[in-house]
């Protein structure tokens, strides 16, 4: 037998959520049964959820992911399923996927390459399992092969890649070409990152073609345990022609794809292939993706947010906007409300439109937080917005408690704050203000507090560590503000977020020196664009000062001096910075990289700060 159907199907798992992740698994492999599929590849470690960190050190979770292997087991009779757990075997712990045929365990995959780069560290919980070994190991009294395994199913060679397995250049698959393996499958959790679906599909039609068979790629979905994202790719090519693909960031509870192949065959007639996203269109549905899922699996009421007026806080606004829209559309909106436990007495008649922007009122509550500093054109901005998509609106001034602790603190010390000896303390004391204010609110609400800070912030420091950073989840910390300012612009034109039109005619401002001062972002630090460039070079490349300086004095046009100073700037205030990075709220992995300590970029909290290495700089 030649001609075969094929299955993959992505999932939105959590960390030890037993009921949700074997729901879902219960529920692809009864659709792929009744579309008659043979074949089914679920993602990786989807039994127990890719994210568990160092819960994969304990005994029980994986006696406890066995047990609900066997719970599955009975439910594939008349289909093969490929199915992720963890195993313990001589006392080590390894990555694996369990193949099931007919209600019967035909053996364990054991993943040989293990990422411990960038977010990953499966070295400190896996063992990788060594190329061409295969051992048994004893599961309720009966002994099953594992280790580096291929498989005859339906008349097919199987073989499979987890991962990491396939972005190596001597990898699994190089093995499994002089086995004759004509069908891959290859269960990843590989997290979402700008550009990163199309360097994925080209991994996957080129391995099908070196590999000389047909490989089916499936990822997981959605945001597994808080900070990183998942597309939800499932990716099938055959001798290099890319056969199919589905559609990414879904809001469903997981997605099946299934796909007529005849192994014989090495052309097709046709690909089922899903446009590739932009980066705007992919930041939306990702960033929206993830806060659903955070919402939804932190079963909170939902989101409270300091509405500023400017860039940062307008695109989170929106974001949990896009939010409901792209729910709606996904799941349907009866089981977009029930998914976050909404309960509503509308009328069920009332327009898709209208119904998107009273949820957006039950979920996002906004305030402004003005004070003599602040201006209209930011009010209005911040106002015209929340009326826009729906968001409850409150406003209220903090001059009153910004001058009790002046009073406070000038008795303390004696004299009288001023502006030309106080800045940092006067612009700070008001940011730290609005914190137990915008704090209460989340409180007596019962809703998640959203903090502003973006990654370029992060970077430099350029944030109110327990005021502007005040919040639970920050949504966009993964990403650069020129990044954000060109989005909110593409929001507003291509997604239809008239209320963005103030905020994207305003110059970015923290608006806390006195209006005299026209106070900018850019005036306090320096060009964001050359900023994200020092950054991508400095900190993502990790060049030194003077290595920057070569690179970015060939690339821009600036006066020599100029660019010495904005390097020594930022290099400066990104070691002094690194506690408040230590100390920002968990954010979404969006990006290649970001600067979260916990995730990607760790960096001493005390260093030398650069000095000896920024003195190169005078020498050139």
């Amino acid at each position: 037998m030649s001609q075969i159907r094929i299955a993959g199907a992505c999932l939105n798992q959590t960390p030890i959520d037993w009921s949700n992740n074997i729901s879902n698994i219960r529920n692809a492999i009864s659709d792929a049964k009744n579309e008659n599929v043979k074949i089914l590849c679920l993602p990786e470690l989807c039994i127990t959820a890719y994210g568990c960190q160092d819960l994969f050190l304990s005994e029980w979770l994986t006696e406890e992911a066995i047990k609900q292997l066997l719970a599955i087991v009975p439910l594939c009779e008349n289909i093969t399923v490929a199915i992720g757990l963890p195993i313990q075997h001589n006392q080590k712990t390894y990555n694996t996927t369990c193949l099931i045929q007919n209600g019967q365990i035909l053996g364990f995959y054991a993943k040989q390459m293990l990422a411990n780069d960038g977010i990953h560290y499966e070295h400190r919980w896996f063992s990788p399992w060594p190329n061409g070994v295969e051992e048994s190991i004893t599961i309720d009294n009966t002994s099953y092969p594992i280790g580096d395994l291929t498989f005859k199913i339906e008349g097919i060679h199987i073989g499979f890649e987890i991962c990491e397995d396939a972005w190596n250049e001597v990898r699994p698959a190089c093995r499994l070409l002089e086995k004759g393996v004509e069908l891959i499958l290859n269960p990843s959790a590989s997290h979402f990152a700008f550009g990163k679906h199309k360097i994925r599909e080209e991994l996957i039609v080129s391995s099908s073609e070196k590999f000389k068979c047909h490989y089916l790629y499936v990822n997981q979905l959605g945001n597994e345990s808080g900070r990183v994202i998942y597309d939800g790719d499932i990716i099938l090519a055959s001798h290099g022609q890319l056969l199919a693909t589905n559609t990414r960031l879904s809001f469903l509870p997981y997605q099946l794809m299934t796909f007529d192949i005849d192994v014989k065959n090495k052309k097709y007639d046709q690909s089922d292939h899903v446009d590739d996203l932009n980066n705007n269109r992919d930041f939306g549905k990702a960033a929206s993706l993830a806060l659903f899922d955070y919402l939804r699996k932190s079963k909170t009421k939902g989101y409270t947010l300091s509405l500023s007026g400017g860039a940062d806080s307008s695109s989170i606004a929106v974001l949990v906007a896009e939010m409901v829209k792209n729910g709606v559309q996904d799941l349907g909106r009866v089981k977009f409300l029930e998914s976050l436990n909404l309960k509503t007495n509308w009328r069920n008649d009332i327009e898709e439109k209208e119904a998107i922007k009273k949820i957006v009122n039950k979920i996002l509550i906004t305030a402004y937080q003005g004070t003599k500093n602040s201006s209209e054109e930011t009010l209005n901005s911040a106002r015209s917005l929340a009326e826009s998509i729906g968001a409850q609106f409150k406003l209220w001034e903090v001059d009153d408690a910004v001058n009790t602790n002046h009073q406070i603190i000038e008795k303390a010390i004696g004299r009288q704050l001023t502006w030309e000896e106080d800045d940092i303390a006067m612009q700070n004391i008001q940011a730290r203000t609005r914190s137990p204010l915008i704090w209460m609110m989340a409180n007596i609400t019962g809703t998640i507090l959203l903090t502003t800070s973006n990654r370029s912030e992060g970077d430099v420091g350029y944030t109110t560590m327990d005021g502007d950073t005040s919040g639970s989840l920050a949504p966009i910390a993964g990403v650069d503000k020129p990044f954000i300012l060109q989005w909110l612009q593409y929001a507003e034109k291509e997604l239809g977020y008239e209320g963005l039109s103030h905020v994207n005619s305003l110059t970015p401002t923290a608006e806390l020196r006195p209006k005299e001062f026209t106070q900018t972002d850019e005036d306090d630090l320096m060009p964001y664009p050359i900023m994200v460039k020092i950054e991508r070079l400095g900190i993502f490349q990790r060049k030194s000062p003077l290595e920057v300086y070569h690179s970015l004095s060939q690339e821009l046009i600036i006066e020599s001096e100029l660019l010495k100073s904005y390097i020594r700037k930022f290099f400066k205030l990104w070691s002094i910075n690194q506690w408040k990075r230590e100390r920002l709220a968990p954010s979404f992995h969006l990006d290649d990289f970001n600067v979260d300590p916990k995730t990607w970029c760790r960096f001493p909290i005390l260093s030398g700060s650069f000095a000896e290495e920024l003195k190169q700089l005078d020498l050139v």
